[in-house]
């Protein structure tokens, strides 16, 4: 044979090698199998010779809103990745102008924005954000509001301040409720704007999912307080749980019964429309830590005055952990002179000037569960592992 024979043989050879077809089969679907398996494994081959230059996460997109850029970094640097370029101005009018500084199109947008500081401008703001990024063709927006603004005002209620009830009874004023439900009309506008997906935390009323009609992630954070007291508390098998009102018992009825102990409440009576409210504790914390569990605190006048009727009642330490510590108008200065050994709050608002003003306060990173619901809900994952573990 000659070598020009020898040649073309081996040449021949080694294109058979290449390209291997599958072994014959009768069914035809299983032979469409098979050469789609072979077509998969050379594919792979060839992306295993090329250097990785993937991301760690493809096709996401996390930018930040002006009330709490802090929070958003952590998140970030918790899933890898760089917060997206968007830059935020107002116009002499106080028109606010947002120009996403990114492209945008095909990606899994996450903006995170929570309702504190000047809550209108920033909820506008949002609104404004989900809209840039819905119409430069962004695949998904999602609207992450750790504190959800305006969630107090989530139904029509009877009439409850004193002022307008001594008005009421002075004038004979027939009350009909003209209330607006404010949340309602926030879940729509956030729906109208064009968020497809929204991850909150610890809803002030749990209804609220329901003015949704896209799917809403209402986070707890249940979870980082009870690591919070264990690591914190040294008494806390000799502690009490606390609700400073009626309507938070279910709450401390479950960190009560995964601590393993004793919860009591608060109840708050009027005897007449136009006293002073007074109030009745239930339970016994004689001896005892006594921990306050609420969702938010504002003014504080409702905490502080729960925890001089604990002192009162002969508890020996009084704790509060609260999850949005909005602390507007006095607040800080009602913490500062209450009988509190430490005001624990989230970092779902900013607190950091809160912090400097009031040294009882002390703040629990929730920045993790956050990031961790983000990449979950990224890579299609269930959620549910965060309603009662911390995503250490």
């Amino acid at each position: 044979m000659s070598d020009v024979e020898n040649a073309s043989s081996n040449s021949e050879t080694e294109f058979e090698q290449d390209c291997v077809m599958p072994v014959r089969s009768s069914n035809p679907i299983r032979a469409r199998s098979l050469i789609r398996n072979n077509l998969e494994k050379s594919s792979s081959n060839n992306q295993q010779q090329q250097p990785h230059l993937q991301s760690r996460m493809p096709n996401i997109k996390v930018f930040s809103g002006s009330s709490h850029p802090d929070l958003a970094s952590r998140i970030v640097d918790r899933l890898g990745i760089d917060l997206g370029k968007v830059v935020t101005k107002k116009f002499s009018n106080l028109e606010t102008c947002v120009e996403i500084g990114e492209s945008v199109r095909g990606e899994d947008v996450y903006i995170v924005q929570s309702g504190s500081g000047e809550i209108n401008d920033n909820l506008m703001e949002l609104l404004i954000m989900i809209n840039a990024c819905k119409i430069a063709s962004a695949s998904r927006v999602t609207a992450v509001i750790p504190c959800f603004p305006y969630a107090r005002q989530d139904k029509k209620d009877k009439a409850g301040d004193e002022k307008l009830a001594m008005l009421m009874k002075t004038h004979e004023w027939k009350f009909r409720s003209r209330a607006p439900i404010s949340a309602k009309l926030v879940a729509n506008m956030l729906s109208v704007a064009g968020a497809d997906h929204i991850i909150t935390m610890d809803l002030h009323a749990s209804q609220i999912q329901g003015f949704f009609d896209i799917p809403v992630d209402n986070l707890y954070a249940e979870p980082a307080v009870l690591k919070w007291i264990r690591e914190n508390i040294a008494e806390w098998r000799n502690s009490i749980i606390v609700s400073p009102d009626a309507g938070g018992a279910k709450r401390v009825t479950s960190i009560a019964d995964r601590l393993n102990v004793e919860f009591a409440l608060i109840h708050k009576e009027r005897k007449k429309a136009n006293e002073v409210a007074s109030m009745v504790l239930v339970g016994d914390v004689k001896d005892r830590v006594a921990i306050l569990v609420d969702d938010m605190a504002d003014t504080c006048g409702t905490i502080c005055h729960a925890a001089e009727k604990l002192r009162e009642a002969g508890a020996t330490k009084v704790y509060a952990i609260l999850t949005h510590g909005i602390f507007s108008g006095p607040a800080v200065s009602r913490i500062n002179n209450a009988c509190f050994e430490a005001v624990v709050v989230t970092n779902t608002i900013p607190q950091d000037g809160h912090m400097k003003d009031c040294p009882k306060i002390q703040c629990i990173d929730v920045s993790m569960m956050f990031a961790e619901a983000v990449r979950r809900t990224h890579n299609g994952e269930s959620v549910s592992y965060l309603f009662s573990n911390v995503p250490y």
